[in-house]
Parts: structure tokens; sequence; C-alpha cells
């Protein structure tokens, strides 16, 4: 909704500076609520008219600012325009900022902020995500945590912004760790412990025969002729291999449903092995596959074709790498030179839309643990958070009555996890706390929850408001004020998203937006109220309600209505 604001006042700059609406829109910004002091609405950094082309870059900066200011005037949209140091300010009527945000919230609650002008300038189409992506039977590491999460919420921002969005699981289904494992369970395994516990069983197979391939030449050579069945599609090979992929995928669905997270396709190295002889094909037609010295096929990425730098495709032996089976957003840590290769061989192969491929790293989670140790297991991740906040909301004497406590648990625990990994940079590590991750108060994902809940309940005992005409002037408060202010601000926050795939944007965002409603929640009573004030004050809430539900579903969190 802040586009009719920005476009107001971009339409009295464009009648005087005479460049097109369009160009100046962007440049407006919701200005960030302060505690300190009373914000204005919107602000424009007059550099960026500077940058445009808008003004000369010659004259003095302040001397532009304040000129500007001078010839704009106070209109039924804009009460005041205050010059600073190299900005605009601009404070908008305050009832039509209540009547606008509301009114809209009301109509189209899901589509506030995401059908914004400014975010029509981003590429709309089909995009791909592939994210989480363990190995298959292996139980879900706890490593694979943030790689899941990250790319289920980049893949929910883009469906949001009106791509069709392809969700894809590159499982790790395929190399020479299978020919170690397929080579020791023809040895050691059981069918019967498969059917018992079956990714128990695989594990301990695995473990036992990567041991003893340490010290012994001919399990190494065992497993290296198992490999290489499974590459020329050997039927009993590719049967044992099948199982071993099928169980996992139906474990690990297990692991995604509690996460919240989906996917529309499991593919993986295995679907793409043919596909990737015919690449070697292609690539040796066009004569950018070379043989080293040792019999490696590589590709020389050198910029004086010297094979100073070069990406190796092919072993000696002739069997692929990983690399050769890669298949568009890729969420993995922190690989960049892996895929800076990868992508440059798609763009010397001629495949333009590898321009559009991004690697979105990120880095380590340090010091997850639990009550029985060193946390290893996703699944014991979850198992732990739901415990400790199942513990916490017994202790509570403000918890509710739960149809199912434990699932409550379980998506507060989960929401607590994802806020944690989120609010900062995707690349930077960060040491893992429970006591932190779990506090009610805070910038914590069970704050946000906590939030929720409250507001639904509020809600529930009173009535949304929403099918009730109400009066903006009930609502000059500053508390009030302060949250449509901050409102103002989503679709910039979800353009930012956008563009560099960050959640901390988003998650900033909302929990800003909890704390400046659960003050207003202490301070604009309801029950009690007059009939008028009380539903205008219901209306706000309901729409804050609306805005903090939609973003903590882009973030992949389920909201709670009790708690």
């Amino acid at each position: 909704m802040a586009c009719f604001f920005r476009r107001s006042v971009a339409a009295q700059l464009s009648r005087i500076c005479g460049a097109p609406e369009d160009v100046l829109v962007p440049l407006l910004s919701a200005v960030p609520v302060s505690k300190k002091q009373s914000t204005p609405d919107l602000r424009l950094a007059v550099n960026s008219l500077v940058k445009n082309g808008v003004l000369s870059p010659d004259a003095d900066l302040q001397t532009q600012t304040e000129r500007l200011t001078k010839q704009l005037r106070v209109d039924a949209v804009v009460e005041e325009v205050i010059s600073g140091r190299g900005v605009i300010n601009f404070r908008i009527n305050k009832r039509l900022l209540v009547e606008k945000v509301l009114e809209q919230l009301r109509a189209e609650p899901q589509s506030f902020g995401v059908q914004s002008e400014l975010l029509r300038r981003l590429r709309r189409g089909r995009t791909l995500v592939e994210f989480s992506s363990p190995n298959i039977a292996k139980k879900f590491h706890a490593g694979h945590l943030r790689s899941t999460i990250i790319g289920n919420f980049i893949a929910n921002l883009k469906e949001v912004l009106g791509n069709e969005v392809i969700r894809v699981n590159y499982l790790g289904d395929w190399g020479m760790q299978f020919g170690l494992l397929g080579a020791g369970f023809q040895r050691l395994g059981s069918q019967e412990k498969l059917r018992e516990n079956a990714l128990q069983h695989l594990f301990e197979v695995y473990v036992q025969v990567n041991r003893e391939a340490e010290h012994d030449e001919s399990v190494r050579l065992a497993a290296a002729e198992f490999f290489r069945r499974l590459e020329q599609h050997d039927e009993q090979t590719l049967s044992l291999w099948k199982q071993f992929r099928d169980i996992t995928v139906e474990e690990y669905k297990k692991i995604y449903e509690r996460l919240g997270v989906r996917f529309d396709h499991y593919s993986g190295e295995s679907f793409h092995q043919s596909r990737a002889q015919e690449v070697l094909k292609e690539l040796r037609t066009r004569r950018l596959l070379k043989t080293t010295e040792k019999g490696k096929g590589v590709v020389d990425l050198s910029a004086a074709s010297d094979l100073s730098s070069y990406a190796t495709l092919v072993r000696s032996d002739g069997t692929s790498l990983y690399i050769t089976r890669y298949t568009h957003l890729f969420i993995t840590p922190d690989q960049s030179v892996h895929f800076q290769q990868l992508f440059q061989i798609l763009r010397v192969m001629g495949h333009h839309w590898a321009e559009r491929c991004v690697h979105v790293p990120f880095g380590l989670v340090l010091g997850m643990s639990s009550r029985l140790g060193e946390v290893v297991l996703l699944e014991d991740v979850l198992n732990e958070a739901r415990y400790r906040m199942q513990h916490n909301m017994q202790e509570a004497k403000t918890s509710k009555e739960l149809t199912d406590p434990e699932l409550t648990a379980e998506q507060i625990g989960v929401s607590a996890l994802i806020i944690q990994d989120f609010k900062g940079k995707l690349i930077s590590d960060y040491k893992f706390d429970w006591q932190k991750v779990l506090q009610a108060q805070g910038d914590t994902g069970v704050f946000l929850q906590y939030t929720h809940a409250r507001l639904r309940s509020l809600l529930r005992m009173h009535g949304s408001g929403n099918h009730t005409h109400f009066n903006p002037s009930h609502l000059q408060d500053s508390r009030s004020i302060s949250i449509l202010q901050h409102l103002l601000r989503y679709d910039e926050v979800l353009l930012q998203s956008a563009l560099d795939l960050q959640p901390r944007h988003l998650v900033n965002f909302l929990i800003t937006l909890s704390h400046l409603a659960a003050s207003a929640h202490r301070e604009l009573p309801v029950k009690g109220s007059p009939a008028e004030l009380a539903q205008a004050r219901l209306r706000l809430f309901s729409a804050t309600c609306s805005v903090l539900a939609n973003g903590m579903k882009i973030l992949g969190i389920t909201p709670v209505d009790k708690m």
C-alpha cells in the first residue's frame, strides 16, 4: 500500500523535475519507525536523483535538496515536507494512512505487499530451487537442516511473488560410496534388519566396511567393482541400489513433513548419470574436454588456455565425478569454487541460462547438542526442540488448553530453529544455544508465535472487526501509527529479500512488527473500550495478524493459533 503514497509524491516530483513517475517511485522509501521520536513516513535520498540523471551531478547536493524541498507542496496526501542532510522527508496524512492500509488488508490480506509495483521489475517465470540434498542410505544429518530451511524459504518467496517454482531434492544417490555400501551389504547386510530399522542397519554396514577398506585392498577393489557394475546398469546391482534409495526417501519424507517442507521432484546424481555421458560426448565434440597426463578428463577454465585452472569431470578409470552429474538456484554449504566451475562450464557450452543460475552459500551451525550429547541427526534436533518447548509450555501459567500439545510444541520448536538460523547473514557461522533459541521474550521464533497466538485469541474473543465500518480517527495514537508506518515497509522488505535471497530482512521486519504489536496490545485495550473504538483497534490487530502470518509462512513457519 506504500505504492499509493509513493506514487502521489512521485507525481509531484515528476512535475518539478521532468522525470517519469516510474523512475521516481522506487527512489522513495518508507522510513523505519523509531522508539525515540516521531518518524516521517517516506524519505527521498536526493543523491539517488543524481545517480538516475534527474538532477545535475555538478551542483551542490545540499543546495539541490533545499531547493527541491521548497518546490514541493503540501496536499491531500502530504502534510509536511522536511529537508534533511541530503534527504527529503515526507509526513503523510495519517487518517489517509489508516484508511488505505487497513482497507487493503481487509479486502486482500494475502496479496498485501506482494502485488506492489516495486516488485514488478523482478524477473518472473519458472524457477528451479534445488535444496536439502542429503545422501541416501544414511539417517538425515543435522548438517542438512540449513540447506533445507533456506531452500524452503527461497521457494516460498519466489512462489508468493508470482513464479512457477519447481522444488527439487537432488539426492546424493550415486558415487563410489555406494560401491562401498553395496559391496559391504552383500557380505554383511541382512534383509531382516533392513525391514526392522533400515537406515540404522545401512549406517552400521557402511561404518564397518569403510573401516575395513582403510586397511584391506580387496574391500576397496570389491567396492570399485560394485560401482562399475552400477554404472553399467547391471540388473541385480541396480535392484539393491534402488531398494536403498526407496527406503531412504520414505524415511526422509517423514522428516520433511515435520519441517513443513515439500518437494516436487526427488532427483539425484543417478537420474543424470546417463545424461552425463551425453554431456561428455558434447564436450569432446567441441574439443572442450581435454585429457591430462594422468588420464583425467578435464575442462580448461584458464584465461590463457594453459590448464592452470581446470575442472575435473572424469576419473582416469573413466567413471564420472559429482560435477558431471550436477544439474536455477542451488542451496548448499560454501562450495563457491565448485559452482563457479559448474556455471563457467555451462557458459562455455553455450547455455545462456547459466547466467541466471545462483548459488546460495551458507555457514556452519556450531555447538548443536541434545540431552543425549552431540547432535548429528536432524531427527534428534527436532525431538529436542519439541521436548524442550513442551516442557516450557507446561511450566508457563499462561498456556492454553490445546487439542494437540505435542504438535503445537513441535511447530513452535521448528519456528525457533528457523528464526535462530535466519537472523544473520546466511554465510556466517553461528553458535547454537538452546536457551536463547526457545526464549519466549526477545527476538526469537517463540516470540513471533506467541504474538500471533495472542492476536488470534483477541480476534476469536471479540471478532476481527473486518466486516464493520470503523472510524480512522480512533487510530491516530502513536502506537497505532507506528504499526501502520512499519507495514508500509513490507513491500520493500520483500524486494530486498528477493534481490539477495537473504531471509534476515523479513525476520527483522516480523520481529519489529511483533514488538510493536505487543506494545499496542498492552496499551490499546479492546475489552472495556467504547464499541466504535474497540472496532477500530480490532481492525488494526487483524491487519497486523494477517501480515505476521503471511511473513511467517514465507519463512517456512506454520503460525499457531494457541499456545
